[in-house]
């Protein structure tokens, strides 16, 4: 008859079951790495590649939806989702105007001059 119990074979199933669960506690361990970064530097580690500018990202999205877009596509945890969204949302706005040449802050257009009165005809 065959033996089916070998010399050792009780010593390798043991260690091969103690090296699965070491490797199962090691992934199970991962941790996020965009925890507590502040939203500017979310930003600027995934969307500046692309994005010059976070203004403007936001524009027209409800806050939900926004956070499931970016939780889908772009970030890691759905806590990073949420920052990046209000981030994004507190810096949406109209850009601030630049100077004119002329000095004035406002950036309107200046005012026309009143209209010159027509030429008198001369008479011959």
């Amino acid at each position: 008859m065959i033996s089916l119990f070998r010399p050792g074979r009780d010593v390798i199933a043991p260690l091969l079951t103690l090296a699965a669960a070491a490797l199962t506690v090691t992934v199970a361990s991962a941790q996020n790495l965009d925890a507590g970064k502040a939203p500017a530097k979310l930003f600027a580690d995934g969307c500046a590649t692309c994005h010059r500018s976070p203004r403007g990202l936001a524009k027209g999205r409800f806050s939900l939806t926004l956070t499931w877009f970016l939780k889908d596509h772009y970030a890691t945890s759905a806590d990073s989702a949420k920052t990046l969204a209000a981030y994004l949302e507190s810096v949406d706005g109209p850009p601030p105007r630049a100077a004119g040449k002329s000095g004035a802050t406002s950036g309107a257009k200046p005012a026309k001059s009143a209209p010159r009165p027509p030429k008198a005809v001369q008479s011959q």
